[in-house]
């Protein structure tokens, strides 16, 4: 047998003399049904997530990992963004336009895909302020769907009245333009000031309403958010936290160096898809 037909063999291609028609070895990457928190109630007629409770990924490949090792793409800060894009299997979806927590399940379901399910993240002891290293299942993380209902169908926008003030409220959960915009700023205030430091609960929050008792002028809103009085502000952000869709984070660990049990927030860090092994 010679050389060329020993090497088809092995990659299961058909043996023949001329190389002319010997076929390439090729790989089916499975597509994998993703959960959307969101169930697409908050995208428009004509998205292709418009109510659509799941979205279609493929497995993580050799070309992803390309895209994570990407120093362009982490200088810009788009990594996450560009490996969510190659890996959506449903097509005309907009990554940025994703709920975040739609996109944070998508992003998990991918790592599982590529690297399992096992997470080793670095954790504190609330009850001895030690830290040490936790073993965690991604596949046992529980989606929060979304609970409330929008003010019309197919919008990111929601309705509640603050407790103190009862001032009417509308509100969205926020994107991945938001999310883009608000490291953009923080970026500028870098440059500008030399320092990072902002207050997040304002900074977040400004993206987040889109009105107050009618009231929708972008100049106007700043003032009132700054101004909104502590109870009302952390009613509103309790109110936003608590409903909206997304990957539920806390599972139990047992520190070890004291074995208290505990519930945490798993931490999402560097490692997440930069595993050691």
């Amino acid at each position: 047998m010679s050389t060329t037909e020993r090497k088809n063999e092995i990659f299961g291609q058909a043996t023949t003399s001329d190389s002319r028609t010997a076929q390439a070895p090729t790989y089916d990457v499975p597509v994998e049904t993703v959960p959307l928190p969101s169930q697409g109630k908050v995208y428009p007629q004509g998205s292709p997530l418009c109510d659509k409770e799941t979205v279609d990924i493929r497995s993580m490949t050799a070309r992803e990992e390309d895209i994570l090792t990407s120093r362009a793409l982490i200088k810009k800060g788009t990594v996450m963004t560009e490996l969510v894009r190659s890996c959506l299997h449903t097509p005309g979806v907009d990554v940025d336009s994703l709920l975040a927590g739609d996109r944070n399940a998508i992003m998990i379901a991918i790592r599982i895909t590529g690297y399992g399910a096992e997470y080793n993240a670095e954790i504190q002891c609330k009850e001895c302020g030690e830290k040490s290293e936790a073993a965690f299942n991604l596949s046992e993380l529980g989606i929060k769907n979304l609970s409330i209902t929008p003010v019309e169908p197919g919008q990111n926008l929601f309705e509640v009245d603050l407790p103190k003030s009862k001032a009417k409220v509308r509100f969205k959960f926020l994107t991945g333009y938001d999310e883009n915009d608000i490291l953009l700023e923080a970026e500028r205030r870098k440059k500008v000031l030399g320092t990072t430091s902002e207050s997040l609960v304002t900074s977040k929050l400004q993206r987040s309403i889109v009105s107050v008792s009618g009231v929708t002028d972008k100049s106007k809103l700043p003032t009132y958010i700054r101004n909104m009085s502590a109870f009302d502000s952390r009613f509103l952000r309790k109110y936003m936290e608590e409903n909206e869709p997304g990957v539920d984070l806390t599972m139990w660990a047992e520190c070890r160096h004291c074995n208290e049990k505990q519930e945490v927030q798993m931490p999402i860090g560097i490692k997440f898809f930069w595993p050691d092994n």
